[in-house]
């Protein structure tokens, strides 16, 4: 995060605009909209000023501020095109202890002007860090079309009842969980239908009803979530809803930072670590975990990588929920593999290659691989092997030895789906050697077919993080 996101209090506070343009007119509107007390110094006004001009809050001085004009003041706006009176002015400011924002000078900048979307007293903030003010701007003007102004009204409806439901409900978990069946139940919708007088009746007879029922314990849930191969925009929109209803998560190594980032930010994260031959919970006290936290009237969520019933150990977690009573629902995700061969260009399936494919792990217990390979070894068919990286010399010398060709194309794809996503291609023969040459850590599948081979034509996927390698390169290697 390259920017703090935060809003800044301005009521009955001071603020400097430097400048008489349009640009200077819309900051000074929106600090006297805040409640400050504004003086724009310029030697002119433009029109754009009009409206400001009689607002008690609002002052112009027909001039350009000299150092003592900065005293007192928070904040202060410059925009004029005369650099050096922009330069000296975000001196002096900076001098009197100000935090200063040149228009269009991101490098002059203590902060910067996010794009606005105003449902007052709901405020949203868009902001690119400067990268690309007209991709905020253009994500304000859906975000326009999306929002509708009762949403506004909705939000001034619950300030009026905070302090008396924060009496009735001391508890935080409590709080928010009121305030979630309000908003998606018909006292939101009287609301935003702009019947806030019924709203207003309906609101408070259910605080009382909770006061009534105070000892009442909240009921506690588990949310088994898979939060697919690793690039977040393939998180499902039910499973970011759950992730964002969340009191606790229990979280492993496969789940990476872009994911971890759409878990509701004051939820508590248990890591419950999951790497091979190191877990840092043993799989009994991960479900004995979730009862307990459920019982304590929690919201759990178990978030997974992939799919939680594909090789997650998720059916043997929702039996022992099952087992006390514990509430819980599970949120399918796209599995690694399915994940994998998309992003790396391998088809699963193929009329001319493949009519089947075939799901396993490449490690079994006590470290032996133990397979059905008269399944695994059929024409036409795909096999797509989790958790192999380990095990891969020993995995793809058992297919030869099995009967397979050492010449089967195999693929092995490492991080799949990430900027940092490796794709390593051979065959059966050279397969491992490749893969230590690549220097892989994982998580990685294994795909084992003649649909390898299509690769050269169907791959798409170009991470970002390689797309800059590139650049660098190609930028040395036309300088010299």
């Amino acid at each position: 995060m390259q920017n703090l996101p935060i809003f800044l209090e301005m009521r009955d506070r001071t603020a400097v605009v430097v400048g008489g343009g349009v640009v200077a007119a819309r900051r000074a509107e929106f600090l006297v909209r805040c409640g400050a007390h504004v003086t724009a110094f310029a030697p002119e006004l433009g029109e754009d000023f009009l409206e400001l001009r009689h607002r008690p809050n609002f002052r112009h001085v027909a001039r350009n501020p000299g150092p003592e004009d900065f005293e007192g003041s928070t904040l202060c706006f410059i925009a004029t095109e005369d650099q050096g009176l922009a330069e000296e002015a975000r001196s002096a400011a900076q001098a009197a202890g100000a935090l200063v924002n040149v228009a269009d000078q991101p490098r002059l900048c203590d902060f910067i002007m996010p794009s606005i979307v105003d449902r007052s007293p709901l405020v949203i903030a868009i902001s690119t860090g400067g990268a690309s003010p007209i991709l905020g701007r253009m994500l304000k003007a859906r975000l326009e079309t999306q929002i509708p102004a009762a949403y506004g009204r909705l939000a001034h409806l619950m300030s009026g009842f905070r302090q008396r439901v924060a009496e009735v409900m001391p508890s935080q978990t409590t709080r928010r969980r009121f305030w979630e069946t309000v908003l998606e139940g018909p006292i939101g919708e009287a609301a935003l239908t702009g019947n806030e007088r019924a709203a207003g009746a309906h609101l408070a007879r259910e605080i009382e009803h909770v006061r009534e029922h105070a000892d009442l314990v909240p009921r506690g849930e588990v949310y088994l979530v898979g939060a697919g191969p690793g690039d977040p925009d393939l998180v499902t929109f039910r499973a970011l809803r759950l992730m964002q209803k969340a009191d606790v998560v229990l979280y492993d190594r496969l789940i990476g930072e872009g994911v971890m980032n759409l878990v509701r930010r004051e939820a508590e994260r248990i890591y419950v670590g999951k790497r091979p031959d190191d877990h840092e919970l043993p799989q009994e006290e991960i479900g004995a975990l979730l009862v307990r936290l459920a019982l304590e009237g929690k919201r759990v969520l178990r978030l997974k990588g992939g799919d939680p019933f594909m090789f997650g150990r998720g059916g043997e977690e929702i039996e022992t929920l099952a087992a006390h009573g514990v509430p819980f629902q599970v949120c399918p995700g796209v599995t690694a593999a399915i994940g994998a061969s998309a992003y790396a260009g391998i088809p699963l399936t193929h009329r001319d290659h493949a009519q089947a494919c075939v799901f396993v792990t490449g490690h079994g217990r006590d470290g032996k691989i133990d397979l059905d390979w008269t399944t695994l070894l059929q024409p036409r068919q795909t096999v797509a092997i989790y958790m192999g990286l380990r095990n891969l010399q020993a995995l793809t010398e058992e297919f030869v030895a099995r009967g397979a060709s050492a010449d089967l194309p195999a693929a092995i794809i490492d991080n799949a789906t990430r900027v940092n996503q490796k794709v390593v291609m051979g065959t059966l023969r050279t397969l491992a050697a490749e893969a230590r040459a690549a220097e892989l850590r994982g998580p990685s599948i294994v795909i084992v077919g003649t649909v390898v081979a299509l690769r050269d034509k169907l791959d798409w996927y170009a991470p970002a993080a390689l797309n800059a390698e590139q650049a660098v390169k190609t930028a040395v290697n036309d300088k010299n």
